[in-house]
């Protein structure tokens, strides 16, 4: 007969899939938030293809030196960040052993065993969903910055912005 293996995560792998997932999710909004920001620019003077590469180039320099936001460090910066430092060492450090300690408080107290540890999991949680929205805003709050800036050059170069 062949054993089976035990599908059951420790709470410290079960707040780093979270982490790696919400990571996943943040670069993936990043990304969807950088495309849907960047403004349509149509040639209103009669551009040439080649004059309209020229300009939006030069736009987006003088917009990257004027805001100090650069699109690409930004979502290369968002994508390798690394996830939020878990505390890590003896018996009742990191989520593993708040766990389960929380286990054996909850049990003791007359509660119901896991109830302290699924408190401490979802407060983390929280707090990591937290910090990346506070990033995710950030990032966005810059590109748009940035945008608004590419925007107003190519107005001033005889270009329609949208």
């Amino acid at each position: 007969m062949v054993a089976k293996r035990s599908q059951a995560l420790t709470g410290g792998q079960a707040m780093q899939r979270i982490v790696r997932l919400s990571i996943g999710v943040s670069i993936l909004s990043l990304t969807w938030a950088v495309a849907a920001q960047q403004p349509i620019i149509y040639p209103a003077r009669g551009q040439s293809p080649a004059q309209q590469q020229t300009d939006t180039a030069e736009c987006h320099s003088w917009a990257q030196q004027t805001t100090g936001v650069n699109p690409v460090t930004l979502a290369e910066q968002m994508a390798n960040s690394p996830p939020p430092e878990q505390p890590r060492g003896g018996l009742f450090r990191g989520a593993a052993g708040g766990a389960l300690f929380g286990t054996l408080i909850g049990g003791a107290a007359g509660g119901h065993w896991g109830e302290g540890a699924g408190m401490r999991m979802r407060r983390g949680q929280a707090q990591m969903a937290m910090q990346q929205e506070g990033m995710q805003q950030q990032a966005s709050g810059d590109l748009a910055r940035y945008n608004r800036a590419v925007a107003a050059c190519m107005t001033g170069r005889g270009y329609t912005v949208e």
